[in-house]
Order: structure tokens, then C-alpha cells, then sequence
């Protein structure tokens, strides 16, 4: 009874250490999304409404920091502003941290594949100064990114302190990742599901952060909506569907997301590579970015910095359909611009407005041509948001829930998760996140672990190069013939025949030791008395899988593969080198093929 005990009190003990680690990280998690909320709000006040004059609307979940200025509109200090902001965010990253620039989820991303799970401590003071710099100069970019890494960040760092294990500190890393989306955007089931669902293109679950990230993501959005109030993001109408035929128009809408989405991404990662490709000082290049993105604000000024206002006025019908495109298409190209030139920001926020703007001119159009069936356009907005981003990231689930979190709207879960599938299938092959991987089985944080499955799908008979033909010896062989042909061969495993051709054993290199150096009994002894008859063996039909455990068991190289009608017909040797040099080939054919 003591020792049942003993066992059910370091059970408790452990799940509380756990407990308070995941609390801990978002606690901290939804401090540093206070904290940056909070320099947000301050860098608009300052940069765009003192210096330039211009206050774009916030979502109704939003409130003002500070009172607006009375400086008049100016576009052309809304021309360079963004060059400024890139060029002192840029030369912050590059000057001590260059793994901060761009998006940070996707930076998290790499770290949990290829990193263990580890990020320097610097990363997120690093990242929260330079995408405050980025997002408030009027710089487009999202807020999850720098959230993603401060939580993930401190993650990182409290599992390296604890010298707790790769696979606890990615499990760490991780829940800061959904404590941190979850409390910026008030979406803390969505958070935690997105955490575990970010990582991969398959739609695969990294189901060990779940929890984790679960408990993490309640902490911070609590801490965060004590600081900044309570409630959803946006705010909707209460939509409901209620009428199938209008499932039409949301299949439209779905074509259209994805044409949208594989735009962005396109444009994205043409900008990175063409930023890569300038012979100039990195931290120059944000620079660049910034003044194309001031250009394009200069003709459209609703296309820079966060853009929820005018979204949240999407949701209500508020907007031109031109101005809704407008939105959408200028949206790809000042946040590539603002980011991809390797400014600091999120790539989710902005996904969030280009989908609800292309939603919405979608919805105003078939309320247009079809008034009955699509009779609030604004429900187009919501899920367009989760359609684009969906389109975009590969991650369905997580963003169905997102997008019902943040509009409080969750009468449209149908046509969501309708448009979500269609949009993930049909764009698949791209994604805003490079550095995802197809699937668990495909990460080097999972390296080894379903090689016991892989090998199950694979049979002897379907790899017939793997069986090697070799030289047989008949049992009645005397030694001192043998030895002549051992003398020239580098085989090491020796089947033995019988008088009828029959397979009757085996022997290798090591069993003849005690008579190869024992002159005197070569004549007297044939290979029957060194073969070992009691041998394992395996045929065409069993798995790789079972070879490999047979090979494990009796601690050699090399397994007799004989007929599975006839135990006695041999067929060859299959090497324990040769199946795990096949395993490998296929893992690499897999992500060379996803490439």
C-alpha cells in the first residue's frame, strides 16, 4: 500500500511541476502580448497620428490608448515613415539577432523541427522592439508573429534553465506559441489547437502540445483581457446560415480564396528571394521594403499598418466592393514588401484582412446578383478569413475556430469548414510557412520513431534487390576445401546445402575461428559440423519490420530468406544494412517529393 503511495504522490508532484511551467509560460506569455499591445498602441499615436496625421479605424474589441492628435492628414510623411521604421528595425535585427527578421511564426516553426526546440533568450526582446518599429511606422504585418516568439521564446528559455529534455523544451516551446496567438487575438482554444496544427502541411496534430498549449493559452488570454478588457476581437451582426442553396456562392468564394492565397504567397517569397538576391547591407533592405510600402500607402493608405478597422467595417457592409479589392490586393504587396524584405512581423493578421476584404467584394456581389440567397454579404467577410488563411497555412481546424473566436461568430461554422476543406485541397502544395513539414513522420523532432511503421508496409517480396545472391557450401564440404574459397571471398554469412539440394544451415566467419587455426583438424572436419542448424530464417510475404526485430534478437547482420511454400529452397541473404539504407532512401524519396 505505501509503495502504491508513494507512487500516486510523485505521480501528483510531477503533474504540478508540469502545471505551474505551463501557467509560468503564460503568465509571461500574456504579459509580453500586453506589452507589445501596449507599444503598439503607443507607436501609432506617435508615428502615424502625430508625424503623418493618419487613424485607421481599430476593430470594436479594441480601444484607444490615448486620444487622437489634431495634425492634419499628410501622405507624404506617409510615404517615408515605413522606410524609417524598416531602417531602424532592421538595423536592430541584423545587429543582434538576424534570426528575428520576417515572420516569427515560421522562425518558431524551424526551431521546433531543427532546433530542438531552442531559441536565444534575446529573440523576443529583439522581435517585440523591431515589429513595433515595423507594424506602428505603418509597415504591414500581424501581431502573432512577435507574440509567437516571445512565448515560444520563453519556452525555450525556462526549459534550458530547468536542463529539462529536447522533447520537454519543444513541448514548452510550443505552448508558448498558443499562449501567445491565443491571448493577442482573444482565441485561446484556437490558439492551443494552432500550436499543435502549424507545424505540419498534412492536416496532422502535434497531439503532446495540445494540453500544454491549452492551459498556456488560458493563462495569457486571461492575463491579457484583464489589462485590455474582455470580449472578441471583432464584433458581428449574429450571422446564421440557414439556407443551403447558398453554399453555391461560399464554393465560389473558396476558387476565389485560393487564387488569392496562391497571389500571396508567390508575391511573398518573390519579394524574400529578391531581397536575397541585392548586394546591399541587410539591415538596408527593410529600408527598401518600407519605401515600396510607403509608395503603395501613399494611394491607398487603408493597406498600411494592422488594417482590422476597415475589416470590422467589412463585417457590417460598410465597404465598397473596389475598395474591398483594392484592400485585398494592395494588402499582399505592402505586407511582402514589409516583411519579406526582412522587416519584423506576423503574416496572420494581414491574411485575416485580404481574406475578409476578397469575402466580402465576393458576398456584395452575389447579394447583387442573387439578393434571396446570399442576404447578409458581411457573413462572406468571416469566412473569407478562415478560407484565406486556410489557403494559405494549412491549418483547417485551428483557423475555423479562430475565426469564430475573434467575430464571437459561430452560426457560420458550416460554410466555414465547407470553404476551409475546399481551400486546403486545392492549395495544399503552397504555404506562407516554409519551414513546415509534411508530416510528424517526416520531422527530425520525430526522427526514429516510425521507422517501426514505415517498415511494416514494406514486405521481402517487393524488394528483391535487397536479396543478395551468395556463395553456398554443400554440408559434406571438408574444411580444408573451404578454407581455399575463403581465402578469396569477402562473404561473411555461408549457407549450407545438403545432399539434395536443400537448405540446411548456416555459419559465418566467426564460427570456423576455433578450426582455421587449427591445422591438424581441416580433414577431419566438414562444414556440416560447423553449421548451425537451428536457424531463423524469414520469407517473401513477412515485413521488413519483423526482419529487422529477427536480426535484433539474434544480435547478426544477415537473415536466410527461403520459399514460403518450401523452407528448404533458398532464396538469398537480406542485410541488415541494406533495410536500413532502403529506410532511409524512401524517407529521403518522400521529402524530396514534397519539395
Amino acid at each position: 500500500m505505501n509503495i502504491r503511495q508513494n507512487a500516486k504522490a510523485t505521480e501528483i508532484a510531477v503533474a504540478g511541476k508540469w502545471l505551474f511551467y505551463f501557467v509560468l509560460i503564460g503568465l509571461i506569455a500574456g504579459l509580453g502580448a500586453v506589452l507589445f499591445h501596449f507599444l503598439c498602441g503607443l507607436g501609432m499615436h506617435y508615428f502615424l497620428d502625430l508625424m503623418a496625421g493618419y487613424r485607421p479605424s481599430s476593430p470594436a474589441g479594441e480601444h484607444l490608448l490615448m486620444p487622437h492628435t489634431q495634425t492634419p492628414f499628410n501622405r507624404w510623411i506617409l510615404l517615408i515613415l515605413p522606410a524609417a521604421g524598416g531602417l531602424l528595425s532592421g538595423w536592430l535585427v541584423y545587429t543582434f539577432a538576424p534570426e528575428a527578421e520576417g515572420h516569427g511564426t515560421d522562425a518558431a516553426i524551424d526551431a521546433y523541427h531543427h532546433k530542438d526546440g531552442f531559441i536565444r533568450s534575446r529573440i523576443p526582446f529583439i522581435k517585440t522592439i523591431a515589429s513595433t518599429l515595423t507594424l506602428t511606422t505603418g509597415g504591414s504585418g500581424g501581431r502573432e508573429g512577435p507574440i509567437a516568439q516571445i512565448g515560444a521564446g520563453f519556452g525555450s528559455f525556462l526549459a534550458t534553465k530547468l536542463k529539462l529534455s529536447k522533447r520537454e523544451r519543444r513541448i514548452m516551446m510550443a505552448a508558448g506559441i498558443g499562449a501567445g496567438v491565443g491571448s493577442i487575438f482573444r482565441a485561446p482554444l484556437a490558439g492551443a489547437l494552432f500550436a499543435a496544427e502549424v507545424l505540419y502541411r498534412d492536416p496532422d496534430f502535434e497531439s503532446e502540445v495540445i494540453i500544454p498549449a491549452g492551459i498556456s493559452s488560458v493563462v495569457a488570454y486571461c492575463t491579457f483581457c484583464l489589462a485590455f478588457g474582455w470580449g472578441s476581437l471583432f464584433d458581428s451582426p449574429g450571422f446564421k446560415f440557414q439556407n443551403p442553396l447558398e453554399l453555391g456562392p461560399y464554393m465560389v468564394l473558396a476558387g476565389v480564396l485560393v487564387l488569392t492565397g496562391v497571389l500571396y504567397v508567390k508575391v511573398f517569397y518573390g519579394v524574400v528571394d529578391l531581397f536575397k538576391r541585392l548586394h546591399i547591407p541587410n539591415h538596408i533592405k527593410p529600408a527598401i521594403g518600407g519605401l515600396l510600402t510607403g509608395i503603395i500607402g501613399f494611394f491607398l493608405p487603408y493597406t498600411l499598418a494592422f488594417g482590422y478597422g476597415i475589416a470590422q467595417d467589412a463585417i457590417f457592409n460598410k465597404v465598397a466592393i473596389p475598395t474591398l479589392i483594392f484592400l485585398a490586393i494592395g494588402k499582399i504587396f505592402t505586407t511582402s514588401f514589409s516583411i519579406g524584405s526582412g522587416g519584423s512581423g506576423g503574416v496572420f493578421g494581414p491574411s485575416i484582412v485580404i481574406g475578409g476584404a476578397m469575402g466580402g467584394a465576393v458576398g456584395k456581389l452575389f447579394h447583387m446578383l442573387i439578393p434571396t440567397i446570399v442576404t447578409q454579404p458581411g457573413s462572406f467577410v468571416i469566412v473569407g478569413m478562415a478560407g484565406f488563411f486556410t489557403a494559405v497555412s494549412n491549418t483547417p481546424i485551428s483557423t475555423i475556430i479562430f475565426v469564430s473566436e475573434m467575430t464571437n461568430s459561430y452560426h457560420l461554422l458550416l460554410p466555414s469548414l465547407l470553404v476551409c476543406s475546399l481551400c486546403y485541397l486545392l492549395a495544399k502544395r503552397w504555404t506562407i510557412f516554409e519551414n513546415q513539414v509534411k508530416s510528424r513522420i517526416d520531422s527530425p523532432a520525430h526522427a526514429g520513431e516510425f521507422m517501426m511503421d514505415i517498415l511494416q508496409t514494406m514486405k521481402v517480396e517487393n524488394l528483391t534487390p535487397l536479396i543478395k545472391n551468395v556463395r553456398c557450401v554443400n554440408e559434406d564440404m571438408p574444411f580444408s576445401e573451404f578454407k581455399k574459397i575463403f581465402q578469396t571471398t569477402k562473404q561473411h554469412y555461408f549457407p549450407v546445402m545438403n545432399g539434395k539440394g536443400d537448405f540446411s544451415g548456416i555459419f559465418s566467419s566467426t564460427d570456423i575461428r576455433e578450426v582455421i587455426f587449427t591445422s591438424h583438424l581441416e580433414d577431419l572436419v566438414v562444414m556440416k559440423d560447423i553449421m548451425i542448424s537451428d536457424i531463423i530464417t524469414t520469407t517473401p510475404s513477412e515485413d521488413l519490420n519483423t526482419v529487422l526485430l529477427k536480426l535484433t534478437q539474434k544480435n547478426i547482420d544477415a537473415l536466410p530468406v527461403v520459399s514460403q511454400e518450401d523452407h528448404g529452397v533458398f532464396l538469398g541473404l537480406i542485410y541488415r544494412r541494406d533495410i536500413i539504407s532502403h529506410y532511409n532512401d524512401h524517407v529521403k524519396k518522400i521529402r524530396d517529393h514534397e519539395q
